[in-house]
């Protein structure tokens, strides 16, 4: 345990503090404005620490520093090494993607909508963020239905010669090729830009107004073009009641503390109107009071939100914020005004109140489903707690395809970034299980920290028993192992898992339907989808690639272009002509022969 007597080696500039355990792990990140001062607070007696920092500090061994200029920089830096680390106390986001948002550009003078998880400070209009791609997706497909912009990329765009399909088809005013006024195309961008508002009212009223003058003006056919559009409108928009007067945007955080936890939901009000939401768990987080939950949420904030995010103009949450610096680092990622507010008003309390009981039902579900690290560490009889789960399961096809999959758990949640497979081409042929299980560890050693703190294997005591020895061999001995298994269940003619741990002959004494049982199966059932997925994905690459090809028309150096413009041979044959007329030297007539030639590999009847 770190002694008192080093806070005289610290310095008094703002910076970031980095306390490390024994192995040389960090453990905490934190920031101040006056290292030194801030650390001392560590040094206090225990009656008056926090009990997550006692136990804390009984582990640090070494504390580290890095000063910078201001408290605002060291708050920056605090972030960016709380997401490389993720330290074990520190409130560490993990799911942390870039949710969708509708991008329509403004610096062109026919205007896309397109999909995008980037906001770039270029003039453009964004809307959402949508927390379900999917839904995103089907809106889109509506607008495309409703509204006649174009569809097409915007170098395709500049490079066609005649009007394509969606013209034809009365989903695009052509502009690309026909004399099209860019003040009747604004006028189609103003509607998308009320349907994705949801001013759905204002947009049918202007709808209504235009069809009527083109009535009254003898065109019948574009009046009745409105008039369908109108329709689909009224079948496709779901009205949603204003939950604030002044239609503003707002992002809306409430916290709600559950035992082994705290549960966060984000609520996001665009143009007065709850639009999606969202909800973290951050387990063994302690929000027992007004400053703990500030606490709790500043870090939130400057985890999720950077320059390539959405935000806007106010933030409000229950207390505010406690940190002054947090403000100007938002307001410089946002390129204007932020501020992190305490609620006010009726109408922000009642929103706080919706994030607040979402938070509480996230909380809830997750305790039910989600046992703690201690809850673990105490079932499968491992020292210390389990965080970091890494799961792998061995697959192949009648010996061909060797894979190992591994997937990553931390804190009881997948982190698909750490998923990694393994090939073995040098066991082709041998359908050796345990032989694949073994090379396994022996990579793994190789790819370092960060170590897990229970390494699960798909298999019996036999295929626990190849890791155990290989782990040896390689320096990993103090990785602890546990292997998951069918086993003989106590219902007649039934098979339920038994856990197996090295050094037991018998399996460990799980209640079946307990919560550490369930989750060591989730566990279990989501590596070996993973590895299936990808073993059956490289079959059929590899049968693709070789039928790309056999291709008429498609030697060496057009393979190589088309490797270097796509992802897969999947994505080659859903690739549209235009597309592929869009590659270097490609014209029309060569990317429709193409195209032809692509449909007809299998799969693509």
């Amino acid at each position: 345990m770190i002694s008192r007597k080093i806070l005289p080696s610290f310095p008094t500039c703002p910076g970031v503090y980095l306390m490390k355990n024994a192995t040389g792990r960090i453990i905490y990140v934190g920031k101040a404005k006056h290292l030194r001062r801030r650390l001392a607070s560590y040094f206090q007696p225990e009656h008056r620490l926090a009990p997550k920092v006692r136990v804390m500090m009984t582990r640090v061994e070494t504390i580290d520093f890095l000063c910078t200029s201001t408290e605002k920089e060291a708050l920056l830096l605090e972030a960016s090494l709380i997401k490389k680390h993720r330290p074990k106390y520190n409130i560490v986001l993990r799911d942390d993607k870039q949710y969708v948002l509708f991008c329509l550009s403004r610096n062109h003078p026919f205007p896309a909508l397109r999909l995008t998880r980037k906001v770039l400070r270029d003039g453009s209009v964004y809307f959402g963020p949508f927390t379900s791609a999917l839904s995103a997706r089907e809106t889109k497909r509506v607008i495309d239905r409703l509204f006649p912009l174009r569809k097409c990329r915007d170098t395709v765009f500049s490079n066609r010669t005649r009007p394509c399909l969606q013209y034809h088809i009365g989903r695009c005013l052509g502009p690309c090729c026909l004399p099209v006024s860019e003040e009747e195309y604004r006028q189609v961008v103003r509607r998308v830009e009320l349907f994705l508002s949801g001013k759905s009212d204002e947009l049918m009223a202007g709808l209504h107004d235009q069809m009527m003058r083109l009535s009254d003006a003898l065109d019948f056919e574009g009046a009745a073009r409105l008039r369908d559009s109108i329709r689909a409108l009224r079948e496709t928009v779901e009205r949603q009641a204003a939950v604030l007067s002044d239609g503003r945007d707002l992002d809306v955080i409430g916290v709600h503390g559950h035992e082994n936890g705290a549960a966060l939901a984000i609520v996001f009000v665009r143009q007065g109107r709850i639009i999606d939401g969202q909800a973290f768990w951050f387990a063994d987080a302690a929000v027992d009071t007004p400053e703990a939950e500030a606490g709790l949420t500043d870090s939130f904030l400057m985890q999720y939100y950077n320059a390539e995010r959405f935000i806007p103009a106010r933030i409000i949450t229950a207390f505010g914020s406690q940190d002054p610096a947090l403000e100007d680092a938002l307001a410089d990622m946002r390129g204007g005004r932020a501020s992190v507010a305490k609620a006010r008003g009726d109408q922000e309390r009642r929103l706080v109140d919706i994030a607040t009981a979402n938070a509480k039902a996230h909380a809830l579900r997750q305790r039910r489903t989600i046992p703690t690290r201690a809850e673990l560490a105490g079932v499968l009889g491992v020292e210390g707690e389990v965080e970091r789960i890494e799961c792998v399961d061995a697959s192949h096809i009648q010996g061909e395809g060797m894979r190992v999959g591994m997937v990553v758990f931390v804190d009881g949640r997948e982190e698909k970034s750490a998923y990694r497979v393994y090939s073995f081409p040098e066991l082709e042929g041998t359908a050796d299980d345990y032989l694949a299980l073994a090379s396994f560890a022996a990579r793994r050693a190789k790819s370092g920290p960060p170590w897990p703190d229970l390494l699960l294997i798909d298999g019996g005591k036999g295929q626990l028993g190849a890791v155990e020895r290989a782990m040896a061999e390689n320096g990993l001995s103090a990785v602890p192992l546990a292997s998951i298994a069918k086993g003989v269940s106590r219902r007649a003619g039934e098979l339920g898992d038994v856990i197996f741990r090295p050094g037991r002959k018998n399996p460990l004494n799980l209640r079946p339907g307990s919560p550490e049982l369930l989750f060591l199966q989730h566990v279990r059932d989501t590596a070996h989808r993973f590895v299936i997925s990808r073993l059956r994905r490289h079959k059929r690459a590899a049968q693709l690639s070789s039928d790309l090809d056999n291709l008429p028309g498609i030697g060496p150096k057009t393979a190589r272009l088309l490797w270097d413009h796509f992802d897969s041979v999947q994505a080659m044959t859903q690739a549209r002509i235009e597309d592929l007329a869009a590659l270097p030297g490609f014209g029309p007539k060569k990317a429709a022969a193409l195209h032809a030639a692509l449909k007809t590999l299998p799969g693509n009847d």
